[in-house]
């Protein structure tokens, strides 16, 4: 026979729901805000200040954004950074990890305690710059990809998160016949897809929100990425001084303050759309990979 809640259970979910109900409208609120500001005209942000539904919907912030086709050449050039660059991210961790995870590697402590010191001390920007500099990487997507190849932090975790896989699992397979990098590609990596799933989403997000380094390595503007030049975009929308060799002739005169939510917008949904694909593995990724062994 099923119990029934008692009162304090009843009124205990009750504050927990209507609790979270109100953080969750706290975080989805400004989205909703960007969204219809986006959709609205001057003349209403300029009166009403905030906006959840526009009274006068209008494209011209959309127009004024996609008039001309830098942008598309902008979103291509980012969604080729954000793959190669998680593709290159995620080779080299994983490559890196297991050997660290393997307790019969020489040296793995102190190569150990040198990936450590990376999270503590860097180079700094200047002698970084000199570095790419040197390397022939101006001006190249490769400024943008190589530096920052691994993370030290998610090879920590991950690292964490290939000594927790069995130990008889390796085993079996070199009795076998399985060599290491067989082991590694035939039953490492097909059983760490969470993890996988959870530091992909990590680097790509970071790629596709690329400004700084672009800003530093890139100075042609048709390899910009859409960050740069949604700030381009935003500068010129607010008269203020920007590259303007970098836009078309034929933009339309734009409403600033629609223009900056409307950037917010098309710079921001891509990224959020991969999220629900990769969502199931989120969780489990990290807490698996967080637990040392």
């Amino acid at each position: 026979m099923p119990i029934k809640p008692s009162w304090g259970s009843r009124i205990f979910d009750s504050l927990n729901v209507t609790l979270l109900l109100a953080f969750a409208l706290i975080t989805v609120i400004p989205f909703i805000y960007v969204i219809a500001g986006s959709f609205a005209t001057q003349k209403e942000l300029l009166q009403r200040g905030f906006i959840l539904f526009p009274t006068e919907y209008t494209l011209d912030a959309y127009k004024y954004i996609f008039s001309t086709p830098t942008l598309v050449r902008s979103l291509l050039v980012t969604v080729y950074i954000t793959v190669v660059g998680t593709l290159i991210n995620i080779f080299f961790t994983c490559m890196m990890a297991y050997p660290l995870a393997r307790k019969d590697m020489d040296f793995r402590k102190p190569i150990l305690l040198l990936v450590v010191f990376t999270m503590l001390f860097g180079g700094g920007m200047i002698p970084t710059f000199l570095v790419v500099k040197q390397l022939g990487m101006i001006n190249t997507y490769w400024s943008l990809l190589i530096p920052g190849a691994i993370s030290a932090f998610n090879l920590i975790i991950m690292r964490n998160f290939f000594q927790q896989l069995p130990d008889g699992l390796e085993e079996s397979a070199k009795i076998d016949g399985c060599n290491d990098l067989g082991i590694f590609f035939r039953i490492v990596l097909p059983l760490s897809l969470p993890a996988i799933a959870t530091f992909s989403l990590f680097y790509a997000v970071g790629h596709w929100n690329t400004f700084f380094n672009a800003v530093l390595y890139i100075n042609d503007h048709t390899k910009w990425p859409i960050q740069v030049l949604l700030r381009q975009i935003v500068i010129l929308a607010s008269g203020g001084v920007g590259d303007s060799s970098s836009m078309e002739a034929d933009f339309v005169a734009p409403p600033e303050q629609s223009v900056k939510m409307a950037v917010i917008v098309v710079s921001t949904l891509p990224i959020l759309l991969v999220y629900p694909f990769l969502q199931k593995h989120f969780a489990k990724g990290v807490l698996l990979g967080s637990v040392k062994g």
